[in-house]
């Protein structure tokens, strides 16, 4: 179930704060209450936007994906990280717009994974930057993997395909810098770790069945559940520990939290944030597992969204309480 990497032995720097924008994630949410540490959609639109008051035009929209803006403070300077990109680059614009978030700005673009939903707007930096003639260069962070062609088995002799990522050539030629690696590393001047491939412990998270993939030079689909070119990332601040995220846990976030105790073995995980992929079948059969090996990890702020689906949600609520804050477009959160 994919191959067990040791702790890497790069140097992450601390950070003194880090602010988390959630440009896109399924859901949109503007009343709930979510503590001192979040800002919500709605006080986002309303602080951004104030002379329009309240209307359809001033809020985000929802869509079927994860964006996430990083903030990473340190020393008076800003660095900025983008995880991954939604499904398309007209969402990905409109809420960037909307919550005035500058998408030229980035020092790196990561892609958790090869799917559509995580990496449909990733040319929307570069090709703003190429617009406003910046002259900022963006770094691109992938793997070699996540450019096959995937898709979803809907019956023994059919295949739904899922829409491939820009390729890497479309990507340089809008500026970015390609750094396409197989192995962990830092980024961002070193205030943000990349993953190598997430080893596969737990007996219980299985992946994705049903997910296929059509390797270079082939034009056969195989199976493909384990999804192993998925990463996730992490970033260490002062007084509180190391932030996960995780786009989408195809390969269970109890083993994605696993791998960042080993990465990271004398730091306390803070939290996680991001799809846990606990929606749909079979995967809510392993919600009350998947929520008791939670609690081995006795983090501060789970923050689950995109692929976690309502009833997990209310798993973790029921357990963890005020420590779970859902994910929702258009929210800050801070640390």
């Amino acid at each position: 179930m994919g191959r067990r990497e040791t702790s890497p032995t790069l140097a992450v720097v601390e950070c003194d704060s880090l602010d988390v924008h959630v440009l896109l994630d399924n859901t949109t949410d503007l009343t709930s209450s979510s503590g001192s540490m979040v800002t919500s959609h709605l006080g986002n639109a309303l602080r951004r936007r104030p002379r329009f008051g309240l209307t359809g035009t001033c809020l985000c929209c929802a869509n079927w994906g994860l964006s996430l803006a990083l903030d990473i403070q340190a020393n008076g300077e800003t660095r900025r990280v983008m995880f991954d990109a939604g499904p398309d680059c007209e969402s990905l614009r409109r809420n960037a717009r909307i919550l005035a978030y500058d998408l030229t700005q980035f020092d790196a673009v990561v892609l958790s994974h090869g799917h559509w939903d995580h990496a449909g707007g990733l040319t929307e930096p570069f090709t703003q930057q190429r617009r406003q003639s910046t002259a900022k260069v963006t770094e691109f962070h992938a793997n070699h993997s996540m450019f096959v062609r995937r898709g979803m088995r809907t019956a023994p002799d059919r295949v739904v395909p899922f829409r491939s990522p820009p390729s890497p050539e479309r990507l340089r030629r809008l500026g970015a810098k390609l750094i396409i690696e197989e192995t962990a590393r830092v980024l961002a001047d070193g205030y943000a770790y990349l993953s190598g491939e997430i080893p596969r412990l737990t007996e219980y998270e299985v992946g994705l069945p049903g997910h296929v993939a059509m390797r270079p030079k082939s034009s056969e689909w195989t199976d493909d559940p384990l999804i192993l070119d998925e990463r996730w990332l992490a970033v260490k601040v002062r007084d509180k520990g190391v932030i996960v995220f995780s786009a989408c846990s195809h390969a269970g976030v109890v083993n994605v939290l696993r791998h960042a105790r080993t990465v990271f073995p004398d730091i306390p995980l803070y939290a996680v944030m991001g799809g846990l992929h606990l929606s749909g079948q079979p995967n809510e059969q392993i919600i009350d597992r998947t929520v008791e090996d939670l609690a081995n990890f006795s983090l501060e702020r789970i923050i689950p969204g995109h692929c976690t689906g309502w009833r997990a949600i209310t798993a973790l609520a029921q357990r963890f309480g005020d420590r779970v804050t859902p994910l929702s477009v258009g929210q800050t959160h801070r640390f």
